[in-house]
């Protein structure tokens, strides 16, 4: 049972006009006021007693099950009145301040058997899991001077997903190889990629090392092979969520970047029919999406890294390139998304790379921060910002320093800016898949 304004405002009210009456009191002005305060909570108590019980109600709250962070979604609540007495009902729901509702709280006045509806908008800060789980009612006395509150059990699950910035990028690349791959097809002569496609007999145009011999001898005629693009390749992206990841590069996470480059590496791969995995992991494995070249596969994607923070702790390399090895053991193109960190890179990632580059292809994609860039190439006056300066450029040295190191391996080094690391991921990816490396 709890007090409602209206019981403070009749007790206001009640005691200024205590204190205006001219008259005497019984007993004292003090004794007299309490004994007025003691009648008014009594009736206040069977009031609330009196109010109809939060069972006679039929609460539920619909929303869209997933979110993308940046939009706007409706959550709506509906209350329907199952007693035969008129209700006045208060509700306030169990809503995270990151979902950033436009008001969690709202009142109804129902009739018997009439239902009634309320919303907000909801505009998510971050991304993640939002079990919603209860609802706090209030339903006032027929008087107004007491309530029942109590809470009740309304379960549901929102998810916020991370936004697919690249998508429209994305789209384009997969135009242009796809628009590449029918020119390569279609021209005379060229037969560009590595899968086996035709035989056809020999025009001025065709490269002589395309000759089949032995077909030659069998018909009497020169006959070429034509190729086409490997469309049967594999990509598996490994997302790395330690402590490197947790670093902030225009005010969000690392690794809300690197999930865009995810998304648009699945997007891309897929389109162009070859099969896109993912694998994250920081001390441990934590999520696997096996390669398919699903048309849902980006959102399976999406779906097992939606709601991944970063660990505050080293990732284990070698832990996760002997599950990827025992999980898949096809020849693949491996894009580890990380930092390069120079510390990280010396003791963890270099040790353990001798693992996966004797069958596959490997590429390292890492988040570049620009203010570091542009304090580096900044104007060098005196005074703090020289210091700036020069750690800047200390920096960025050990960063070209480690990258020259991968490379000497056989790794492919993509270190780029926020807006520009996906879509030179994809470069790397199509550039591979041309020149039929894999």
């Amino acid at each position: 049972m709890v007090p409602t304004r209206r019981l403070a405002l009749v007790a206001a009210v009640l005691g200024c006009a205590l204190f205006a009456y001219p008259g005497g009191y019984l007993g004292g002005l003090w004794s007299t006021l309490a004994i007025l305060n003691g009648v008014l909570l009594a009736v206040a108590v069977l009031d609330a007693l009196s109010a109809p019980p939060a069972s006679g109600l039929e609460i539920t709250r619909h929303h869209p099950p997933v979110v993308v962070l940046g939009t706007a979604a409706v959550l709506t609540w509906r209350v329907r009145n199952l007693t035969r007495r008129r209700v006045r009902v208060s509700l306030a729901d169990e809503l995270a301040p990151s979902l950033r509702a436009s008001t969690r709280r709202f009142r109804l006045a129902l009739r018997p058997g009439a239902a009634a509806t309320a919303s907000t908008t909801l505009e998510p800060a971050r991304r993640g899991r939002f079990p919603i789980s209860e609802v706090t009612v209030r339903i006032d006395g027929p008087l107004g001077l007491g309530a029942r509150q109590r809470r009740v059990a309304v379960p549901t699950m929102l998810r916020v997903h991370p936004p697919f910035r690249s998508r429209t990028e994305a789209e384009l690349r997969i135009r242009r190889a796809r628009m590449l791959d029918i020119g390569l097809r279609s021209a005379v002569g060229l037969g560009g990629g590595t899968e086996f496609e035709q035989l056809r007999e020999y025009t001025a145009d065709d490269e002589f090392r395309r000759v089949d011999w032995s077909a030659s001898a069998r018909t009497g005629r020169t006959i070429v092979r034509t190729y086409r693009p490997e469309r049967n390749q594999t990509v598996i992206v490994m997302l790395d969520a330690g402590r490197v990841m947790a670093g902030r590069v225009d005010d969000v996470p690392r690794l809300e970047h690197a999930m865009d480059a995810v998304m648009m590496l699945g997007a891309v791969a897929s389109g162009l029919g070859d099969k896109v995995g993912l694998m994250t992991f920081d001390t441990s494995v934590t999520k696997v999406v096996a390669p398919t070249r699903q048309r849902d596969q980006v959102s399976r994607m999406t779906e097992a890294m939606f709601d991944l923070e970063p660990a505050l702790s080293e990732s284990d390399y070698r832990g996760a390139f002997s599950e990827m090895l025992a999980r898949f053991r096809r020849r693949a193109l491996i894009v580890i998304l990380s930092d390069l960190q120079p510390q990280m890179v010396e003791d963890s990632l270099l040790p353990a790379l001798p693992l996966i580059l004797r069958h596959h292809l490997v590429v390292v994609g890492a988040v570049a921060d620009p203010d570091v860039t542009q304090w580096a190439t900044g104007p060098s006056d005196d005074g703090p910002d020289t210091y700036r300066r020069a750690a800047a450029i200390a920096a960025l040295a050990e960063r070209r320093r480690i990258a020259t190191r991968l490379r000497g391996l056989g790794v492919t080094v993509v270190d780029a800016a926020p807006g520009q690391l996906p879509g030179r991921l994809a470069d790397a990816y199509l550039k591979v898949k041309a020149t039929g490396r894999l």
